[in-house]
Formats: structure tokens, sequence, C-alpha cells
């Protein structure tokens, strides 16, 4: 009789375990999910998004552009997939609301170190309508992290602050306590994301009428999550290939 060991069963990276996650509290929150592509045009990645011209993000320091492929860029944030979409419905004659999330890799020039790569993945977060406000983000933001850390109590903070494609601009804090919560997250003030009302200049590019809708958008870094989620300390190690690292989850 012959005996063969039995393979290891493989394992899913954090990255890809906290995006089903995410989609799945999402959906049940009447949120679709939306995509975009990797490699863009300045008009949706910058123009549309109310960034000007001589903002420092469209310095070569801070975003890859492609080489001989004027005008296109490795999109640095996962708004662009707000604009595709919203552009896409008004296109198609649909009127708000809308509700979509997005997750996926974005890249920004800049050096690696513990806490930062040149590649890493955002969940982008945008609901528009007739009535939409900060309360509905406030409250939006509270269930996820609430079902994300398994009915842990969630207190969350805005702080003023400006991005060009929202306004008023806020950077939110998230206090989350409870006992699936790792020690070094738990009960202390953490930032997580930056979020605002958007802009009317980035409705109006989308064809959306802002004397008649309002919305917010939020963008959440995934790999600073999974980070605080599991007690990581490298960020690295998340792109390493190493499967010493995958097997640990």
């Amino acid at each position: 009789m012959r005996y063969t060991a039995e393979m290891e069963r493989g394992h899913i990276h954090p990255i890809s375990s906290l995006i089903r996650e995410a989609n799945s509290i999402f959906y049940t929150m009447g949120f679709s999910l939306a995509e975009g592509p990797l490699i863009e045009d300045e008009w949706h990645n910058f123009d549309a998004l109310n960034v000007p011209k001589d903002h420092p993000a469209r310095d070569m320091q801070d975003t890859f552009f492609l080489k001989d492929e004027p005008g296109l860029v490795m999109r640095t944030h996962t708004s662009n997939v707000q604009i595709r979409y919203m552009k896409e419905q008004t296109g198609k004659g649909t009127s708000p609301p809308y509700r979509i999330i997005s997750a996926g890799k974005v890249f920004r020039n800049e050096a690696t170190d513990m806490t930062h790569e040149a590649e890493f993945y955002q969940l982008e977060g945008l609901a528009v309508g007739s009535d939409i406000t900060l309360a509905h983000l406030k409250g939006t933001i509270d269930r996820f992290y609430t079902e994300l850390f398994g009915g842990a109590d969630v207190e969350v903070r805005f702080r003023p602050s400006f991005f060009p494609f929202v306004e008023p601009g806020v950077e939110v804090d998230a206090r989350i306590s409870g006992e699936h919560v790792p020690e070094k997250l738990n009960g202390r003030w953490i930032e997580m994301m930056g979020a605002g009302m958007v802009h009317p200049n980035v409705l109006k590019n989308c064809g959306v009428d802002p004397e008649k809708y309002r919305g917010w958008a939020f963008g959440m870094g995934l790999d600073r999550l999974a980070m605080l989620r599991w007690g990581i300390e490298d960020v690295r190690l998340m792109h390493s290939a190493d499967l010493r690292f995958i097997n640990q989850f």
C-alpha cells in the first residue's frame, strides 16, 4: 500500500480577506461593487477630481507617468472609479441615488519603508443622493468597523482637513474596543481614512447636478487596516510573496 503526504491547504492573503469582508459588509448596506483601470488618463485621475494642474500630487516625484504614453499614469487612488461610474450612469440617463465601493491597487512614487509601499490597496466608497449628509457617512463607517471587528464598540470622530475633491474634507479617526481587537488598536484613537462631501465641481464633471444632489466619499488604505487588524509590523511583508507570512492567516 502506498502512502502520500497530505498537501497543506493554501491560505488567503490578508488583503484578499479584507476585500471579501468589506464587499460583504457594504453589500448588506446597499452598496454595489464598481471597478476601474489601473492605467488611467490624467482627466479621470486628476482633472475630474478637481485636482489643480499645479498640485504637488501631479509631480513626477509623486506619480508614476507612463513612458512614451503622454497623459497616462498609474492611478494614484481608486477615486478614478467614482468618476467613471458616475459618468457611465449619467451617460445612460440614470440619476442618483448611487452607492458604490471599489477596492484595488494604487501606485505612488515614494520610497518604501515599514509603513509605506509604492504599490498598495485602497477601498473607496461613494454615496450620492438628494439628502446625503456627513451623518450618513459617520453611520456607515460605524457599522463597517463594528462588523469588521466582530461586534466591537466603535467611536468615530471627524477632524477638518483638505482634499481638492471634497468640501468639506475630514480625516476620520476611530477608537475600536472589544475582545477581537488587537492590543495596539484596542481603545486608542487611530487615523483611519480621508473623507468628505463630494465637491460640486466633481459632480458637475460627471454630469450630476450639484444643485439637486450631493454626496460623500471616503478612501482608506487596506494595507494599513490589515496591519492594524492583525498586528503586522512591516507593510512590505504583504507584498513579499513569502509563504511563511501568508501561512499565518
